[in-house]
């Protein structure tokens, strides 16, 4: 008879009680289907403990027989047509990776018309199991955090140790990741940094910087994560940049930003020939920031003429209306628009399918929106190590079905024929790309 860790622990503690027991059978269903939702395996290599492993895939082989009989244990519904119960468990040993031999009790049903999915009949070997400690890692939990949430649920004791262990086998991983060769050409480039709380003697903030780029298929890749220190500037970017022309990318037709002082010149030292673009939707935003609500939407009729104009001359009128109505009493918004006039302009130059992919930085936003969600359930982390592991597992849970990147490919399609066209003298020749 196998030992579990719920037998041993219950030498040592007192019998939980029932509602206990319900709560922690709840929660585990919880994961479980959670699990199923994201597309994520229970089972595979560098699993957390024998014991651990059992207990999830019990739970979760007993969820499918509740599912299948259409009732819970003991709870047959009176007067149900069919008479198909459960029938005791069968023995079952199947092998892992990374824990070896693991005995499973596998439920039966009167009718034997049960047909377990995530261990199913006559298999023997099992898929990736710590991807569940890798996922509640990427959403923000410490190894503490995690540690008492595999305790309160499945009343099994993993160690912060152990929870480290396994989290920290994604370090070489991600440094294969960071290193890895490029393309040498990118439709785009969107960079963007946030900023994540580090305790390093003290707690204070720390810039990681992030990029992602557009291949010439449409292809949208994350090209890397890099810590800096202090707040963001034009000089790390430098460093940015280098590495990922270090790593292959010979050229780029545009680096779209928010619009940090000194990163055009940055740009030129590094890619000469591309065009920095600053993201009009912050533009627009810090407009309204300067602006009285009472006049925001006197205001926005007025700087849409500016972004949507035909071209940059154009623009250039719609701007001196803006000024003359305007500049008495928010000078600082016509201000800000002349000192970003020349990163502004560029999209104006091109047909709208290139405008609508490269006019805002959201494709970059919107993953910082996902590594800002782990960082604050973190608060801070204690090193920078553990900062950049959970943003590089938040990186790596992304888009599971890929049915994200297939919309993105679709929606860049137009966008690719217009580049080809436009940059046809920087496009790599088919047999060298």
């Amino acid at each position: 008879m196998t030992t579990t860790l719920s037998d041993m622990t219950a030498k040592t503690k007192p019998e939980p009680s029932a509602e206990e027991l319900a709560a922690k059978e709840l929660a585990a269903k919880e994961l479980v289907r959670l699990a199923k939702e994201q597309g994520l395996s229970l089972t595979g290599p560098d699993g957390l403990l024998k014991q651990f492993t059992r207990n999830v895939l019990e739970t979760a082989l007993n969820e499918e027989m509740t599912e299948h009989l259409g009732h819970e244990k003991n709870r047959v519904a009176e007067g149900r047509e069919s008479t198909n119960v459960r029938n005791g468990t069968r023995s079952k040993t199947v092998l892992t990776h990374a824990t070896g031999r693991v005995d499973l009790e596998v439920p039966r049903d009167r009718d034997g018309t049960f047909e377990p999915v995530i261990v199913k009949k006559r298999q023997r070997r099992l898929g990736e199991v710590d991807e569940i400690v890798l996922s509640l890692y990427a959403r923000g939990l410490t190894t503490g955090e995690i540690s008492a949430h595999f305790a309160q649920i499945y009343g099994a004791s993993v160690s912060k140790e152990t929870i480290s262990r396994i989290t920290d086998k994604v370090i070489e991983e991600m440094q294969t990741w960071q290193t890895r060769p490029l393309e040498e050409v990118y439709a785009a480039i969107f960079i963007d940094a946030i900023m994540v709380k580090v305790r390093d003697g003290q707690v204070a903030n720390r810039p990681i910087y992030a990029a992602i780029g557009v291949t010439l298929c449409g292809e949208k890749d994350i090209l890397g994560l890099w810590a800096g220190t202090g707040g963001e500037g034009a000089k790390f970017w430098m460093s940015v940049l280098t590495d990922l022309r270090n790593r292959g990318v010979k050229d780029t037709f545009f680096v779209v930003c928010d619009g940090l002082k000194g990163l055009p010149e940055v740009v030129g030292n590094v890619w000469p020939l591309s065009t920095v673009q600053t993201c009009i939707i912050h533009l627009v935003r810090n407009t309204f920031r300067l602006a009285s609500r009472r006049d925001w939407d006197a205001i926005k009729r007025d700087v849409k003429p500016i972004y949507t104009a035909v071209n940059a001359d154009a623009a250039r009128a719609a701007l001196e209306e803006l000024t003359e109505k305007w500049s008495a009493k928010y000078g600082a918004i016509i201000r800000l628009w002349n000192n970003a006039w020349e990163e502004f302009i560029p999209f104006l130059d091109y047909d709208v399918e290139i405008r609508t992919v490269i006019c805002s930085t959201n494709a970059i936003e919107s993953l910082n929106a996902r590594y800002r969600r782990a960082v604050k359930a973190r608060g801070h982390f204690p090193t920078e190590q553990a900062a950049m592991k959970c943003l590089y597992l938040v990186t790596r849970s992304l888009d599971p079905t890929g049915r994200g990147r297939a919309r993105w490919t679709m929606r860049w399609k137009p966008a690719l024929n217009a580049f080809a066209i436009t940059f046809a003298d920087r496009w790599p020749a088919a047999e060298t790309y």
